[in-house]
């Protein structure tokens, strides 16, 4: 049975796409083109009361990374709040409104008191306790796999057409940039909601998948992603031109290709060179130690652990080995008043020094 399939505005013009089963490997069909792939994800949409703020007030863009941290730390711990954007005061009321992308814990169940919130660099202000708004109904567009050559098994499925037939289960979209290098991966539940032959060759299909199984990229990171699309950077500091915000959907890229690449440690001894004339957010931080480690677009680590891990072996580097460090000043004024998740201060670029130390790098300052 022919269902059809909505037009949209084409998406995903670069890069490769595979839509594989997650539990055996089987590949359901590739294709050279993805609507759907950015949007708008769920946001949770949280009203604190009595909000005081500590400082000048938040704007529209709070930060990629907001805590709020309860006053009895011993019963609900600090909980992180991603990508927050605040909707401003309720007119008539002390309250302000955030959103944000909620961590896989959320926030603390039933919590009754007092909240700080602050961005890991200082403290935005405080409300006497805060509740979950529910949003309106939303119906999330399709994922749209355009021009998409089935395999056999698609293709049976599609012939049955029965529900259980069309529900595909645990699937990954794997997208490859323009070079056929893989770039990451999205799971998904994909079930399938409507196919017609594709206008590109007759043996391909446009097949839609239900959107409301599906996380879509941030709308934010489009630009980003589609630089990636077209391949891997060859300069290094690609990215120094970005905001925080779109820097860390850059990191995000460079740590989710890493892991579907090896490639050979460095002997020891290696003298390595860190451009640091653009530290100056923590993204920044991670991206130009992965250029100065395994070049540009390399992956040196993305937090502290994960900085740990590298310097351990298996990620281009092996100890001992020495770190010249230009412009080091530029993270020192950035990066040495910083706040934990527990909001207790911190000086951050004191702690990657103390890091690099421990895993073997020797570290000048220039």
């Amino acid at each position: 049975m022919m269902r059809t399939v909505h037009e949209d505005t084409a998406q995903g013009r670069h890069g490769r796409y595979r839509l594989t089963e997650t539990e055996h490997g089987h590949v359901w069909g590739s294709c050279a083109a993805a609507d759907g792939l950015f949007g708008e994800p769920r946001r949770g949409t949280y009203e604190l009361f009595g909000w005081t703020p500590e400082g000048d007030e938040p704007g529209d863009r709070v930060g990629s990374r907001v805590w709020l941290v309860p006053d009895d730390q011993e019963l609900d711990p600090p909980w992180l709040l991603e990508d927050a954007e605040s909707l401003g005061r309720l007119p008539g009321t002390d309250s302000r409104v955030l959103t944000g992308l909620d961590d896989y814990e959320g926030p603390p169940e039933g919590h009754r008191g007092r909240v700080r919130v602050h961005d890991g660099r200082r403290w935005l202000g405080s409300c006497r306790e805060f509740a979950r708004v529910l949003p309106p109904k939303h119906v999330p567009p399709p994922l749209v796999l355009r021009g998409l050559a089935p395999s056999d098994r698609l293709r049976a499925a599609l012939s049955r057409g029965t529900r259980r037939a069309l529900d595909l289960q645990e699937a990954a979209l794997e997208i490859h940039d323009d070079r056929g290098e893989p770039l990451t991966e999205r799971l998904l539940r994909a079930r399938v909601s409507a196919w017609r032959p594709s206008s590109h060759r007759t043996e391909l299909i446009d097949l839609e998948l239900d959107g409301a199984h599906f996380g879509p990229v941030p709308a934010h990171a489009r630009p980003v992603w589609e630089r990636w699309l077209a391949g891997p950077p060859d300069t290094p500091g690609a990215w120094a031109g970005l905001d925080t915000r779109r820097r860390g959907a850059w990191l995000d890229l460079v740590r989710e290709r890493a892991g579907r690449r090896t490639r050979p440690d460095r002997p020891a001894g290696h003298a390595y060179e860190l451009d640091g004339r653009h530290v100056t957010d923590e993204p920044g931080l991670y991206l130009a130690l992965g250029e100065a480690v395994n070049g540009p677009g390399g992956y040196f680590g993305g937090c502290l652990a994960a900085l740990d891990d590298c310097l351990r072996g298996t990620f281009g580097y092996t100890a001992p080995a020495t770190l010249l460090w230009r412009d080091a000043a530029t993270a020192r004024r950035h990066l040495s008043r910083a706040l934990t998740p527990d909001g207790r201060l911190y000086d951050q670029f004191a702690v990657i020094l103390e890091v690099l130390a421990e895993g073997g790098m020797h570290v000048t300052l220039a």
